[in-house]
C-alpha cells in the first residue's frame, strides 16, 4: 500500500508512463479517482441523464485504459483526456441520434479579422441568459457544442485546443466563430 501512495503525489504524466509501462489497473485507479467526477460531469452536458452520464464516463475510462500507451505527452494529460472524453461523446450522440450535419468550407477572408478567442462581437455571446443558453446548446450539433465547452467552460485557450484536436490555428478559431454564431442564432429564435 505505501508504494500506491507514492504514485498519488506524481504528476498525471508520470502516473500514465508507469500504468503504461506496467499495465496496472491499481495505478489506473488513481488517475480515475483524479478524473472520474470531471468525466461525468462532462458527459452529463451530452447524455440525456444521470444513468446515461455514468454509462458513457464508465465506457470513457474502459476505452481509456485501452488507448492510454497513445498519450505522447505533447500537452497536459488533462487537456487530452478531455479531447477523449468529448470526441467520445460526441462520437456517441452522433452515432445514436444518426445526424447528418452539413460541412461548410472555410472562408478565409475572415479568418484575418478574428481576434484570439476567435470572434470579433463577444459580447452578444457572453450577455446570453443561461436558461435560454442550455435549451440553444443543446439544439447545436455535437461538434459545435464541443468547441465552445472546451473554449468556455473548461477554458482551454486556442492553443490548447489545436493540441487536442488536432488541427490548425486557423481551423480552431473558424470552428469557435461558426459554433458561436449558430448558437446566436439559435438562441435569438428561442420564444
Amino acid at each position: 500500500m505505501k508504494t500506491l501512495d507514492k504514485f498519488k503525489t506524481q504528476s498525471d504524466e508520470d502516473l500514465v508512463k508507469a500504468i503504461v509501462k506496467n499495465n496496472d489497473t491499481l495505478l489506473f485507479e488513481i488517475l480515475y479517482d483524479r478524473y472520474s467526477m470531471l468525466v461525468y460531469n462532462k458527459c452529463l452536458g451530452f447524455a440525456k441523464d444521470d444513468d446515461e452520464a455514468k454509462d458513457l464516463a464508465q465506457d470513457i475510462f474502459l476505452k481509456l485504459f485501452v488507448k492510454l500507451a497513445s498519450f505522447k505527452g505533447n500537452s497536459k494529460f488533462s487537456t487530452w483526456l478531455y479531447a477523449f472524453t468529448y470526441n467520445h461523446c460526441v462520437n456517441y450522440v452522433t452515432r445514436n441520434t444518426a445526424k447528418k450535419f452539413e460541412k461548410k468550407a472555410v472562408d478565409y477572408k475572415d479568418i484575418e479579422n478574428l481576434s484570439e478567442d476567435g470572434y470579433e462581437d463577444e459580447n452578444s455571446f457572453l450577455s446570453m441568459k443561461v436558461d435560454k443558453l442550455k435549451v440553444a446548446i443543446e439544439q447545436i450539433s455535437p461538434d459545435e457544442k464541443m468547441i465552445l465547452l472546451l473554449k468556455y467552460q473548461d477554458s482551454l485557450s486556442i492553443k490548447e485546443i489545436v493540441t487536442a484536436l488536432g488541427i490548425g490555428e486557423s481551423a480552431v478559431k473558424m470552428r469557435i466563430k461558426r459554433a458561436k454564431d449558430k448558437l446566436i442564432t439559435v438562441y435569438n429564435n428561442l420564444k
